[in-house]
């Protein structure tokens, strides 16, 4: 008879936990879908695709509430009828009636635990890759529909404006770019047509733009210039968040041991790597034609070059995150044949650049000269208006050696960079290097904080069902839904005890440990309420 009892308990439950489970979960889903299909402009296949991708993670949040819900009602209902009364003078303990109930609120924390840490994240990724995998419809539908869009590529805000865009051919016609940085706009290029080219890759999809016959206007330190061709860089890096709390258990082990791992450090990296990297080359040259007429070489294909300069030093704008090394006075530039040796061209300009380009951990040089003049050995010779670019050259062997690309991180470590730089680093590599630290520092705090709130959260519905077991016997003489309404002042604890603490999390000199305990804190004020409802039934 006990048995046949507990199993209509479980049985109403678990009826009334489905019901209200598929009635939540689709109300969510939908609201966390409208930020894909507003922003990025999701087309109807890829809406039915991602509500699918979505609904594990809704039913993280779901799942507990809608346990509550039902034990709060069933157990409700089961008092108010005088069931409960029923069993009791039968000789049924209260206990036992309670076993489906705990039953229930044991199968739901475990499934939470599995959906926080392994399944949530997998989905997760689906819907990031289904998402990159429709870019280019991305980002073509949101020209066509609203005039713009906004791609970021290192920490600058890149919006790209077209009269018209042709997904067939990828062409964008009468185009407008703008770079914001900061909040001001740094660059306005305008263009009467571009092609737009993706380079799809694991962890982000680089779009290149090529517009042709463009002006570019800069701040005043840099003016405006016409070109035939420019190439405009930008990515699509995590369409929804690139964040901790949708990486899985394993990833988080993984990153915690190596932050590289993670795109926002590894992005930091790459920064200072390009940075370290340019003031090292800069040293170097300026070892190399130390002297009046020496010439410093680089190798590259199909060009190599010679060259020299009355002055030359890093870029240390803070406002920028290129790394180049400028070059200035009288500079002078030989384009050669590695093969034979001959000088194909001579150029000579008053300004130059080097720029890092490329993979920063594996990079390639650019030379960009500005305006200048130039000679051929057939007595040919005239001046290029605007900007000419040589690029394919390589590091070289001195400077590379010193750049171990297996262990970056202790390549750019603050003391060994301070050790191989003679003159010390810059301003702006040391703020780099404190950035990049910050940012590491965070994502342990991050992880472990998260690992806090997913074991929190998923035992906390233990109590937190029994708490609505036990509101719902008492409080079984008023509505229905009273007793839910009262559980749900504890449930609110726990989330914002979960938090506070992730904030307190974030807070340098021990607010991680502070945190930790506001957390786990919430869950023993659940446990005790709990345990202090069922004494309170037991006794009576």
């Amino acid at each position: 008879m006990v048995f046949i009892l507990q199993r209509y308990i479980f049985r109403e439950l678990f009826k009334v936990l489905i019901l209200a489970t598929i009635a939540l979960t689709l109300i969510m889903s939908l609201g966390i879908i409208l930020r894909p299909i507003q922003e990025y402009g999701v087309g109807p296949r890829q809406v039915f695709h991602l509500l699918g991708y979505f609904i594990p993670i809704t039913l993280t949040f779901v799942l507990p509430l809608s346990g509550l819900f039902a034990a709060a009602l069933v157990y409700g209902r089961f008092a108010n009828d005088n069931e409960l009364d029923a069993c009791r003078a039968s000789g049924v303990s209260l206990l036992t009636l309670i076993y489906p109930g705990l039953a229930l609120a044991i199968v739901i924390a475990i499934a939470n635990l599995v959906l926080s840490f392994h399944v949530v994240p997998i989905f997760f990724h689906r819907a990031e890759r289904e998402l990159k995998a429709d870019a280019k419809q991305i980002l073509f539908r949101n020209i066509q529909r609203r005039g713009f869009y906004s791609l970021p590529f290192r920490g600058k805000d890149r919006r790209i404006y077209a009269d018209k865009a042709d997904s067939t051919n990828d062409i964008l016609e009468g185009v407008i770019v703008t770079e914001i940085q900061g909040g001001r706009i740094q660059k306005i290029i305008t263009a009467q047509s571009a092609s737009v080219r993706f380079h799809l890759q694991e962890r982000i999809n680089e779009v290149q733009i090529v517009a042709n016959h463009i002006y570019r206007i800069g701040d005043e330190e840099e003016g405006w210039f016409y070109s035939e061709r420019f190439p405009i860089r930008a990515e699509f890096t995590s369409m929804l968040a690139d964040d901790i709390k949708f990486k899985k258990i394993e990833e988080l082990k993984r990153i915690y041991n190596n932050p590289l791992l993670f795109y926002p450090v590894e992005e930091k990296a790459r920064e200072s790597f390009a940075q370290y990297t340019s003031e090292l080359l800069c040293e170097d040259i300026k070892s190399g034609i130390a002297e009046v007429n020496d010439f410093y070489e680089l190798r590259g294909e199909p060009n190599s070059v010679r060259f020299t300069a009355s002055d030359l030093g890093v870029n240390t704008k803070r406002k920028t995150d290129d790394a180049q090394v400028k070059l200035s006075g009288n500079v002078l530039v030989q384009q050669f044949d590695m093969d034979t040796g001959n000088v194909n061209k001579t150029w000579s300009c008053s300004e130059a650049l080097l720029k890092i380009e490329g993979d920063e951990f594996h990079p390639t040089l650019t030379m960009e000269l500005f305006n200048p003049h130039w000679a051929e050995p057939g007595g040919s010779e005239g001046i290029a208006a605007g900007r000419q670019y040589i690029r394919g050259l390589l590091l070289p062997k001195q400077v590379s050696d010193k750049l171990d690309t297996e262990n970056v991180l202790d390549t750019i470590n603050p003391q060994a960079v301070s050790s191989s730089l003679a003159a010390g680093p810059s301003e702006k590599l040391v703020g780099l290097l404190n950035s990049l630290k910050i940012t590491i520092s965070k994502v342990f705090v991050k992880i472990t904080a998260e690992l806090h709130t997913r074991l929190v959260f998923g035992v906390g519905c233990v109590p937190l069902i029994m708490i609505g077991i036990g509101l719902g016997i008492i409080l079984r003489g008023g509505h229905l839904l009273s007793a839910f309404g009262a559980s749900a002042i504890p449930a609110g604890l726990l989330v914002v005890c979960i938090m506070m603490g992730k904030n307190f999390a974030k807070n340098p000199g021990g607010g991680l440990t502070a945190g930790v305990l506001m957390m786990w804190g919430g869950f023993a004020v659940l446990v005790c309420l709990a345990a202090g409802l069922l004494y309170k039934l037991l006794k009576n």
